[in-house]
């Protein structure tokens, strides 16, 4: 443990260290308050025993800027030592950062008690610093859990709902556009049927990943869509960029070159939906969600293993 003794007086330094050491303390001696406040930035001592009257800067002064120095989450306890024994000095040094009064001369016996004392808060700080690290990393999991498809990893319809209404509301506000692709594993109830659910679900997975990794920024979102298919939203894209964007992940797909015996081209393949829209004043997301799934839709009915822009479908 080590203690900073901020004291003037030489004799009263020397017996203050005298009386830490006993207690088994590394004792960082200071006889002002510019060194006190180098040697606290310096060493990081666990305790500060501070004397109120200093020769340069008082002990309040020395206490406040101790405190900012400390790190957020850190504390140093510090005791006062003064011959000041008016409530009012006792007040002003707690507002200035202090933690504890002891008046001169200190007995050793009340000093040791004193020192025993604040490590035993220093401990139980330390303990609840660690439970409520513990707390937030398991919270952190918990919503990466919640927001994740339990399957494949990446982010799942719930995610998806919460994400394109945000991205949504900010396109609105920034006028700015708002890509949506739309994919699905072509014959997807074949390859179960033929190969069985578990090569199912690996099939899934690495067409999720191969999806995910393959999107341009970190702004961009994949998410399983429900089932076989899966969506991603493109912030501030035009629909030549999502165009590009969802024709390399077909092509990424077909390098994973996973045999399916029950497609006319032998391998897993992706159909791809994408449309791309500036909101309006008023309109809905789902106007973005209804043109993608169109757009998706016609690329399935018109060969499959290929994207399809929405505003390059037919008119009927």
């Amino acid at each position: 443990m080590k203690i900073l003794i901020v004291e003037d007086s030489r004799a009263n330094l020397l017996v203050l260290s005298e009386y830490a050491r006993d207690f088994g303390a590394t004792v960082l001696p200071a006889e002002n308050g510019e060194n006190a406040v180098a040697t606290f930035e310096r060493d990081r001592p666990d305790m500060v025993l501070l004397d109120v009257v200093l020769p340069d800067i008082d002990g309040f002064e020395v206490a406040r800027r101790v405190r900012a120095l400390e790190t957020p989450g850190d504390w140093t306890p510090i005791i006062f030592l003064s011959s000041l024994g008016a409530d009012q000095d006792i007040e002003k040094g707690i507002a200035a950062g202090g933690d504890d009064y002891l008046h001169k001369p200190v007995s050793e016996i009340v000093l040791h008690a004193k020192i025993r004392a604040m490590q035993r808060i220093i401990q139980m700080r330390t303990s609840l610093v660690v439970l409520a690290r513990k707390l937030d990393s398991a919270n952190q999991e918990l919503k990466r859990l919640s927001a994740s498809d339990g399957l494949t990893g990446i982010a799942n319809r719930r995610f998806f709902d919460e994400h394109i209404s945000r991205e949504w509301r900010r396109a609105r506000r920034s006028a700015s556009s708002v890509a949506l692709m739309m994919c699905d594993v072509d014959h997807f109830k074949r390859y179960n049927d033929t190969y069985g659910h578990q090569a199912g679900d690996e099939c899934l997975r690495q067409v999720a990943t191969t999806i995910a990794t393959n999107l341009e920024r970190a702004s961009d979102v994949a998410a399983r869509y429900g089932g076989e298919e899966f969506a991603a939203v493109l912030p501030e894209t035009p629909i030549g960029g999502a165009l590009f964007v969802a024709e390399k992940i077909r092509h990424a797909i077909h390098a994973l070159n996973i045999p399916h015996a029950g497609s006319p081209l032998g391998r897993v393949t992706l159909s791809i939906g994408i449309a791309c829209m500036v909101p309006d004043i008023d309109n809905p997301y789902d106007e973005l969600l209804s043109a993608a799934d169109k757009a998706l839709y016609h690329a399935k009915h018109t060969g499959r293993d290929r994207v399809c822009r929405f505003d390059k479908i037919p008119a009927n």
